[in-house]
């Protein structure tokens, strides 16, 4: 049972308060998606805001055959797959002329702000030596928490291509982790 079939069948019907909370229910997930497979923060926030108006617009296309969550995830990865394909001097550009503020910065306790944006600083460089497949596999599965269905569903690929996608980066991003947080 999908736990955001009724919220979804309230947005269809054009309740702004049903999509708002489908909104708060997944935009940091989105956020993370995005910036996990970005590496950074203005594009993040920029790519969140465009899947969750994408999905607002499809809606009416949403046929209910997976879970809400695993379609929203589909049309995420479809809008950050087309940002990365897109020429890395104007994301550049765009970045240089905003100067957002770091949204874990927000969300961390001020101790804790720190060690929270290393970490995830190293985390976002060690995926974004990843190849894209394996990013999104690995992000989707490790940082999302999607089952191995739903990221076969979402990337459109057999459930043994995620298996051996998320082995071979894990795989990879293990030296790259122990080099980036000195374990050992």
């Amino acid at each position: 049972m999908d736990p955001d079939r009724a919220l979804v069948e309230e947005a269809r019907r054009g309740n702004q308060e049903a999509f708002a909370d489908l909104v708060g229910r997944y935009q940091v997930r989105v956020f993370n998606l995005a910036r996990a497979l970005t590496g950074n923060e203005a594009d993040a926030a920029e790519l969140a805001q465009d899947v969750f108006v994408k999905v607002y617009r499809g809606l009416g296309t949403f046929r209910g055959e997976s879970a809400f969550r695993t379609w929203l995830y589909r049309v995420a990865t479809n809008v950050i797959r087309s940002h990365i394909a897109r020429p890395s001097v104007f994301r550049w550009l765009v970045r240089r002329e905003r100067n957002d503020a770091d949204p874990l910065e927000t969300l961390a306790a001020p101790g804790d702000i720190e060690a929270r944006v290393t970490q995830r600083d190293a985390i976002d460089r060690a995926l974004g030596q990843l190849p894209t497949d394996l990013r999104m596999a690995v992000t989707l599965r490790d940082v999302e928490g999607l089952e191995y269905k739903e990221i076969a569903e979402v990337l459109d690929i057999p459930i043994g291509t995620v298996m051996s996608r998320i082995a071979r980066g894990r795989e990879k991003l293990r030296p790259l982790l122990a080099a980036s947080l000195g374990w050992t």
